[in-house]
């Protein structure tokens, strides 16, 4: 039996770009563009031309994509003038785009509210404006907005909004929950019925997160009839996001009931880019990636109890319910108190270095990872601290420097408070550090605007020889527990501190873990892990 065609719809540049901080320049809308053609999405909704001077610059030529349709949004025209002197319509008309999906009121409500018009007035806006598209030979579609609340207050008028524009030539009809309120099991009802007037090869869906149902509103939908699927990649978007397509997708390819149904351009090899698309855009955003993100975060295949570590290794799917690899991730034992030696060398391996779980060292690097999480330390979210820690257990880390003393001072300069509206305060460190094989120690200098930036650029101003690996590193996140409170009131409380590292370079983050009864004294150890982990790495020559 054959299966029917499936289309993905990316609206991150556009919708996505509604976010709450996001602001993408022209090079980012074009790398990420180059990525989803890579991954097999069929329309990319590249803004709205004429909005802006970066969308304008966007569809002032089309870009050299391999797939997927460069896709201009825009509004129907404006009711009482033509479409030739409608300056928005004309915009989007004259640009590069290969199909142009104009948005359109559904509900009457949001018609005699915001447009002011008569609902036939709509109508005949939504016929001229696809009848314009249609006359330049390209794809038309019509965002229905409002269009599920739209069906609720006024079926009629809403199932004619959508009659219309598909009469009028729209290659689809797209009905939009654009507050995010509508519930899984009414999608279903209400496309099910929409299906009835205008083909499901033509319709599409676009969800909003509001009720943390947006996903599953487009699976419902799917079933119900919609042929295209429209979302954002990590579900970029206003309020709590758009239907995230990063969970979409693999759902689509790798649940049988869809899988066993339907097809989409994207095909297993290409799924198995889907992480490094998601990491793609926290790149652009310049944001951590969501650890507990499914399918694609660090998370979505990480386990730490001793039993499940154990069935992982014997039967991966006992706790996986697709392979990570079919998604670009990866299997993550995460090494604590609650596992074994399963979890232990399971990790190990992960590290390249496979060991027997009945080897004394082993058992001894576990006995040492519970009396230190005792202490204070996770390795749960500090791996980068973990495999040094085994390296050193199980293998050898290269001394490559030894730090012989430090020291930081603290100043408040009155002057320097009145400039800065208060903020006073200016931090010196003294970093005294040994290089492997130099005769003479190395003393750094380094000012910040608290005693951890000032150690950390201290640290990183000159460490001789090393000084290229790690000129392109940078602390980019961190992270202070208090562990116990004391008679003391907590002064005296031990300290967690989680820094979490970034290579401009490649690209790669790491976290490293510190603890002490002085948060310096913590911090200074996760900065020390964070750079001899990267040494490491680099596998930089000692001596």
């Amino acid at each position: 039996m054959s299966k029917e065609r499936l289309y993905l719809f990316d609206t991150t540049l556009r919708d996505g770009a509604q976010t709450t901080g996001v602001d993408f320049s022209l090079e980012d809308k074009r790398r990420l563009m180059r990525v989803l053609d890579d991954l097999g999405i069929d329309y990319i909704e590249g803004g709205f031309p004429g909005a802006n001077a970066t969308d304008t610059e966007l569809f002032s030529s089309r870009p050299n994509l391999k797939s997927a349709r460069f896709t201009a949004f825009g509004m129907t025209k404006r009711s009482g003038r033509s479409v030739s002197n409608d300056p928005g319509l004309q915009a989007v008309l004259q640009s590069s785009a290969d199909s142009i999906c104009l948005v359109a009121k559904s509900s009457d409500y949001q018609v005699r509210v915001a447009l002011g018009i008569t609902n036939e007035e709509n109508l005949e806006t939504i016929r001229q404006s696809v009848g314009a598209v249609v006359e330049t030979q390209r794809e038309a579609m019509i965002d229905c907005e409002h269009f599920f609340d739209g069906y609720k207050s006024n079926r009629d008028y809403a199932l004619a909004v959508a009659k219309t524009a598909y009469d009028a030539g729209a290659r689809w009809v797209v009905l939009c929950d654009t507050n995010g309120g509508t519930l899984p099991h009414e999608i279903e009802r209400i496309v099910a019925d929409v299906a009835k007037h205008v083909p499901g090869a033509n319709l599409g869906i676009h969800t909003h997160n509001d009720t943390d149902n947006a996903v599953a509103n487009t699976l419902m939908a799917i079933r119900a009839g919609c042929r295209q699927i429209q979302g954002a990649l990590n579900g970029l978007g206003e309020r709590c996001g758009n239907a995230n397509l990063t969970s979409i997708i693999p759902t689509l390819l790798l649940k049988s009931e869809f899988a066993d149904a339907f097809t989409t351009g994207v095909t297993p090899d290409k799924l198995r880019t889907l992480t490094h698309a998601s990491r793609v855009l926290d790149e652009v955003l310049n944001e951590a990636p969501n650890r507990h993100a499914p399918y694609v975060g660090e998370s979505a295949f990480a386990t730490k109890a001793g039993i499940h570590a154990s069935a992982l290794m014997k039967a991966p799917e006992t706790y996986e319910h697709v392979p990570p690899e079919s998604v670009g991730n990866e299997r993550r034992i995460l090494v604590s108190k609650q596992g074994g030696r399963s979890s232990l060398t399971s990790a190990l391996e992960r590290l390249g270095l496979p060991s027997d779980k009945d080897d004394a060292r082993v058992q001894a690097l576990l006995d040492e990872v519970k009396v230190r999480e005792d202490q204070g330390y996770s390795y749960e979210a500090a791996e980068a601290s973990f495999e040094l820690l085994a390296r050193r257990a199980l293998a050898t880390v290269p001394r490559y420097f030894s730090v012989d003393n430090f020291r930081v001072t603290v100043e408040r300069r009155e002057e320097r408070s009145r400039a800065m509206n208060g903020n006073g305060t200016v931090s010196h460190a003294v970093v005294t550090v040994s290089i492997a094989g130099d005769d003479a120690p190395l003393v750094s200098v380094g000012e910040g605007n608290g005693p951890v930036n000032a150690l950390d650029k201290a640290l990183r101003s000159d460490l001789g020889r090393y000084q290229k690996h790690i000129e392109n590193v940078e602390l980019v996140d961190y992270k202070v527990r208090i562990l116990t409170q004391t008679h003391e009131g907590g002064t005296d409380a031990v300290t967690r501190v989680l820094v979490e590292s970034h290579d401009a370079t490649t690209g790669e983050r790491w976290t490293t873990v510190g603890v002490s009864p002085n948060i310096i004294d913590a911090s200074f150890e996760a900065l020390l892990d964070s750079i001899n982990y990267k040494l490491l790495k680099d596998e930089a020559q000692v001596g």
